[in-house]
């Protein structure tokens, strides 16, 4: 199990350019696929409090629920690179 972890709704263009910058940095994640009705994300929601997509955890950072796919990869980059 990777200490980053991205919930992701496959097809969503946000998430992709998330994945594009956790690869392009060669980092180990782990993927969780939510459902497409946000009533049903209710474990993406009990770790950043919305339902959108994409959002990260950051075990080795402490980084719980981060969303919003540009404030992620700014992250990203500032962390990682």
């Amino acid at each position: 199990m990777s200490d980053i972890t991205m919930y992701e709704l496959p097809g969503c263009p946000y998430c992709a350019k998330v994945r594009s910058k956790l690869d392009e940095l060669d980092l180990e994640y782990d993927v969780i696929e939510v459902p497409r009705s946000h009533d049903e994300r209710t474990e993406v929601e009990e770790v950043s409090g919305q339902t959108g997509v994409p959002v990260i955890t950051d075990e080795t950072n402490d980084v719980v629920g981060m969303y919003e796919s540009a404030d992620i990869v700014d992250y990203l980059e500032e962390t990682y690179a």
